[in-house]
């Protein structure tokens, strides 16, 4: 076969990887000695069930393999794939914990995934190869875990950065493969159930919310309160509103009593303790139809949706102490958290096939929501002297819902006898999260007692219980309700043009364009009440009416001042209550696959991306006095290369070196001088509107040797150079919550090496009838990665604005210390059997990742997590009862009961800061298929 023809197959090859569904329609004449020359016989080499589908900008997988169609092999990159079998084969019912198998990448919190110790920043996600926009405030790409498996048909890992794919490339990029057309129809009923040892039929707290809660929505009870709505439609603070009707206001006039009247309904603030929480629940339902409307002309329609609802109990310890000495706790609270989490998806897919091109037309909906109730005890002696000895309890409640409409077009397209192929996407998502009602409310117990009342009056036992100070002139005073809101759309849309009508060389050229708006909001009310009839407060908690110190619910308190005849008011101190954020990147770029010999490749590109950021406060809201607004203004533009080489030293082993610069530019929520509460986290986040761009410098060199099948060792080798890195730094410990800011730290590297082996075993020899289609798979991979922070002693950095402005560099980030989110030591292994003329599979999967920073300590020392050793064991078994096809799984997770630890230490002491029992989890499903 001539090399031109070689190529031209290869390129045909790419997009049957990107769409199966079009080798279903070339196989019409598989024994012609054209369709041999156009590379069809290398759907005879693998089965389908082998065949991952994958979708990616720039035409597909630039490929360099001459015998087999594996894209792991075969791409000029370093790629890891999750096919369908990788993903069921780990059990995860999300894709964020199926990534957890990969070499090198490490799940952070909940969804967040690491690549090689490197932050969510420096991790990009695509869907079918065009980016996605985040609902969390607290994450520049969206969590993987509400990515369900069943909306996913692969996972495509690209550690070595190539043009065709966006300049924000550090660690990797994780591309998304929705599921495609199908070659026959199906439908797929799934059902499952699960619970912990933490949580399942043990006690929890939870509020009324609304009927409609266990699925994620809300019944207009969270709507807005009708006066704060009017005052965002008028652009107004609180402060602008009369205290209350007086003789002269004209009726109906809006007042700050009530709002306040309006901020604290009962049903949404109100704690209640559930005495058995429920088991978890899931289920989706997933069907396809592809039919012929015309000659070689193919449609498939794919629908799933799909439903889970979880409870989740942690009992979080949370201490802060000197600063210069650990051992003298200062705070301790005892933080009881209550999730329940929905998530609802719906995904509707729309594929034409016709001749030798596809359009795809895919449209996705996420909606994932999270209610919250918690209650803390502890003490906090940081209040002042006069208050040591005094007891806290802090009760918050919280809903989340976020949610994410994606719908995108995408169609490839070949002529000119295959030589030319034209590659266009266009995209548009939407993402939401609202987060009203946000409450917390202090409740304080002095323990001391006031001799001057009467031994039986409620006054004179105030300091033997807990009590609400709503005041604002106490150091007890501690309640708020606060109202998020963020809206984010992307639009993004890119061309590609491929020419391989060459011997040994094809060439793309592409463009591509992505436009992000964000709107933020974030306001914070504090009831008030004055307990006489001077708006000026201020009074000692003893001249309150004792019917309402006598109350314990917070929507009671303040209707019963009101009706008592008390001044109730509201302060709503946020000076910067909306931000608005953009990011409008144009890209140009080429690249080559280029053979100089049969056993070399060289994949090369360079690109070209001019990037725009603004982030300022929107000029019609009402700011203090004297106050700048926070902004920053990026423009920045770059040239980004990057080339890997592949050479098949034997006919087994290959060998690859690569080489690559890019960049990180700060998120929005790091660049966002407004606090967001993160309820995974127990943190609170403020941004810096002073960071600027990372740039990275990137070089790899690895060995993959094929043992057949699928079987194979690698070994790798890589580096890192990152000017301005952002890392994350602790500001404070507040109640029970930390509170944590960006900064640019001056430089980092990066090094590190990375193991995989995979190899089955035939079972067939021991003999018993049971082994004779089982195999023992061993699937291990293990990453070493060592960062180091290049702090010098005379710069300085800007750490938050306006509290500590420039500060030396040395005073925040420690000379030598690793990165934020890296470990040591990343070791995955599973090992298990499974049949390969029925689905039946046993596995256990061991996990271990090293302790990690997760937030600079600034003056005390850092933040670390200590994942340690998590093993799970994951089953799936055929059945047939009466004749119904089924498929049973069952799991059990974290079977030892490795628990949630991050703390801070050094010589004098160590303290908890998010440190809780996990518990052990236990699953059973269900899914029929027909």
């Amino acid at each position: 076969m001539s090399t031109g023809k070689r190529i031209a197959g290869l390129l045909l090859l790419t997009s049957s990887l990107t769409f199966p569904s079009l080798a279903y329609a070339q196989d019409a004449d598989p024994a012609s000695e054209d369709a041999l020359d156009q590379g069809v016989e290398r759907v005879e080499e693998a089965p389908e069930a082998d065949e991952p589908d994958i979708s990616v900008p720039g035409g597909g997988i630039i490929v360099t393999g001459r015998r087999n169609r594996d894209p792991v092999r075969s791409s000029g990159q370093v790629l890891n794939v999750l096919t369908d079998a990788d993903i069921a084969r780990t059990g995860a019912g999300d894709i964020a914990g199926a990534l957890t198998q990969v070499t090198g990448l490490s799940l952070v919190g909940d969804g967040r995934v690491f690549v090689r110790g490197l932050g969510d920043r420096y991790s990009l996600a695509l869907l079918n190869g065009l980016p996605l926009p985040s609902p969390e405030p607290l994450s520049r790409v969206v969590p993987l875990d509400i990515f369900p498996t069943n909306v996913v048909s692969s996972s495509l890992v690209q550690k070595t950065y190539s043009a065709n794919y966006p300049g924000e490339f550090g660690g990797g990029v994780i591309n998304l493969t929705t599921k495609a057309v199908p070659t026959e129809n199906f439908l797929t009923i799934s059902l499952s159930g699960s619970g912990d040892t933490e949580t399942t039929f043990q006690n929890g707290l939870t509020y009324f919310g609304s009927d409609l809660d266990f699925f994620g929505f809300d019944n207009g009870n969270r709507d807005i309160p009708p006066i704060f709505q009017r005052l965002l439609d008028n652009g107004q603070n609180a402060q602008d509103l009369p205290l209350a009707l007086t003789p002269d206001t004209p009726a109906g006039t809006d007042t700050r009593e009530g709002l306040a009247a309006q901020l604290l309904p009962l049903n949404l603030v109100t704690l209640q303790r559930n005495n058995s929480l429920p088991a978890n629940f899931s289920g989706s339902v997933t069907g396809g139809l592809s039919f012929e409307v015309g000659d070689g002309t193919y449609l498939g329609i794919i629908a799933t949706a799909g439903l889970k609802n979880t409870w989740r109990n942690r009992n979080v310890l949370v201490q802060d102490a000197s600063f210069d000495n650990l051992s003298n706790i200062t705070r301790e609270f005892n933080n009881f958290i209550t999730d329940q989490n929905a998530l609802f998806n719906a995904m509707l897919s729309f594929g034409l096939d016709f001749g030798e091109n596809t359009i795809r037309w895919t449209n996705l909906y996420i909606r994932d929501s999270l209610k919250t109730a918690r209650l803390a005890t502890g003490n906090d002696i940081n209040l002042g002297d006069a208050l040591l000895g005094a007891d806290l309890l802090v009760q918050r409640t919280a809903w989340f819902e976020r949610q994410l409409i994606d719908t995108q077009l995408v169609g490839e397209f070949e002529f000119g006898e295959g030589n030319w192929s034209l590659d266009t996407r266009l995209g548009y998502a939407r993402t939401d999260r609202e987060a009203p009602y946000n409450a917390q409310i202090t409740y304080a117990r002095s323990n001391e007692t006031n001799d001057s009342q009467p031994a039986d009056s409620l006054l004179n036992t105030l300091g033997t219980n807990f009590v609400a100070y709503f005041d604002g002139n106490n150091d007890f005073d501690n309640n708020t309700v606060a109202f998020d809101d963020l809206q984010e759309e992307n639009y993004a849309g890119g061309i590609d043009l491929t020419y391989a009508g060459l011997d040994n060389i094809s060439f793309t050229i592409g463009y591509a364009y992505s436009d992000t708006d964000r709107r933020a909001s974030s306001r914070i009310f504090s009831p008030r009440i004055s307990p006489d009839n001077d708006p000026t407060f201020g009074a000692d908690a003893v001249n309150f009416p004792a019917a309402v110190l006598g109350l314990r619910r917070p929507g009671d308190i303040i209707n019963g001042a009101t009706i008592a005849g008390f001044n109730v008011d509201v302060l709503d101190p946020v000076l910067f209550p909306v931000f608005d954020a953009a990011l409008e990147v144009h890209a140009g770029y080429i690249q080559t696959s280029w053979s100089p010999i049969d056993t070399i490749t060289i994949d090369a590109g360079v690109r070209y991306e001019d990037a725009v950021q603004n982030v300022a406060v929107d000029p019609t809201v009402t700011l203090g006095a004297n106050i700048e607004a926070p902004s920053t203004s990026l423009n920045n533009d770059y040239f980004l290369p990057g080339a890997t080489i592949t050479w098949e030293a034997m006919d087994d082993l290959q060998l690859r070196a690569s080489a690559s610069r890019t960049i990180a530019r700060p998120q929005f929520r790091e660049l966002i001088v407004q606090t967001y509460f993160d309820p995974v986290s127990n943190r609170e986040f403020t941004g810096n509107n002073f960071l600027v761009d990372s740039e990275l410098l990137n070089a790899e060199l690895r060995a993959e040797y094929y043992l057949g099948r699928r079987d194979k060792i690698s070994i790798a080798g890589f580096y890192k150079e990152i000017d301005n890195p952002i890392e994350v730094i602790v500001l404070s410990v507040s109640g029970a919550n930390l509170t944590t800011t960006f900064a640019n730290a001056p430089s980092a590297t990066l090094q590190g090496a990375e193991v995989e082996f995979i190899k089955g075993f035939d079972l067939e020899g021991l003999g018993s009838s049971f082994f004779e289609t089982k195999e023992l798979l061993i699937i291990a991979n293990y990453t070493f990665t060592n960062s180091s922070l290049d702090i010098p002693d005379d710069p300085s950095v800007r750490v938050i604005t306006p509290q500590f402005g420039d500060v030396a560099a040395s005073s925040v980030f420690q000379d030598g210390a690793p990165l934020v989110g890296q470990s040591d030591h990343l070791l995955n292994l599973q090992i298990g059997f499974e049949d390969s003329d029925k689905i039946q599979q046993a596995f256990f999967l061991i996990n271990y990742a090293s302790e990690r920073v997760v937030n600079r300590g600034f003056i005390n020392p850092d933040v670390v997590e200590n994942p340690g050793l998590t093993v799970d064991f994951v089953a799936r078994q055929e059945l047939a009862p009466f004749g119904l096809p089924l498929e049973a799984s069952f799991e059990v997770r974290n079977i030892f009961g490795r628990d949630n630890f991050e703390f801070q230490e050094n010589e004098t002491g160590r303290i908890e800061l998010n440190t809780f029992n996990v518990g052990t989890s236990f699953s059973f499903g269900l899914k029929a298929e027909f």
